[in-house]
């Protein structure tokens, strides 16, 4: 039932917003009560909380399977990172809609695991790319940090307008942002 009640949270969450739905709302779809929502929750910014943690939890646990793999060259553990982030939306797109947009609603106390495992997600990159640097794979001077923030406005902004069935794979697009990152667009 837990689970039940998360994703039918996130697809109202999407739909409507955080502040829009209400935990009647919730448990409405579910034709269950109330009583039953506060068994697992005990507030409705707990079940958000626990939505962003599920989410970037996870999110974190796969970008490590990929940055733990020593076979790969930087390069390949970018576009990997690219890759999941581009894929996640066909499979993860209305929690990581929720994620970006309902963030705002958490109180200070909870914010801050939150922003401390975004932030990981986002030095992992950061450091990736200074690795690639370091070693030549990727030129040198850039500016790592500035780069990072780059490749995660493109990626997570994608979560917004890309549409999965659409005219674009999500390899396709993957394959886009990938070239588009590691070599530019000029002629």
């Amino acid at each position: 039932m837990k689970e039940k009640i998360t994703t039918q949270s996130i697809k109202l969450f999407e739909k409507k917003g955080f502040s829009q739905t209400s935990i009647q709302d919730i448990v409405n779809e579910l034709e269950v009560t109330k009583g039953t929502f506060y068994y697992y929750f005990s507030s409705k910014e707990q079940l958000l909380m626990d939505i962003h943690l599920d989410y970037i939890t996870n999110l974190l646990e796969r970008q490590h399977r990929i940055l733990d793999n020593e076979n790969l060259l930087q390069k390949e553990k970018l576009s990997n990172i690219v890759r999941l982030l581009i894929t996640d939306i066909t499979d993860k797109g209305p929690s990581a809609r929720v994620f970006f947009r309902e963030v705002r609603h958490l109180t200070n106390d909870n914010i801050e695991s939150i922003k401390e495992k975004r932030d990981q997600f986002r030095l992992n990159i950061e450091k990736t790319i200074q690795e690639g640097v370091t070693i030549g794979e990727f030129r040198a001077g850039i500016r790592t940090d500035m780069v990072t923030f780059g490749l995660l406005g493109i990626t997570n902004w994608s979560y917004q307008w890309y549409k999965p069935d659409g005219d674009v794979s999500a390899e396709e697009l993957a394959d886009i942002y990938v070239d588009m990152i590691l070599n530019g667009i000029e002629q």
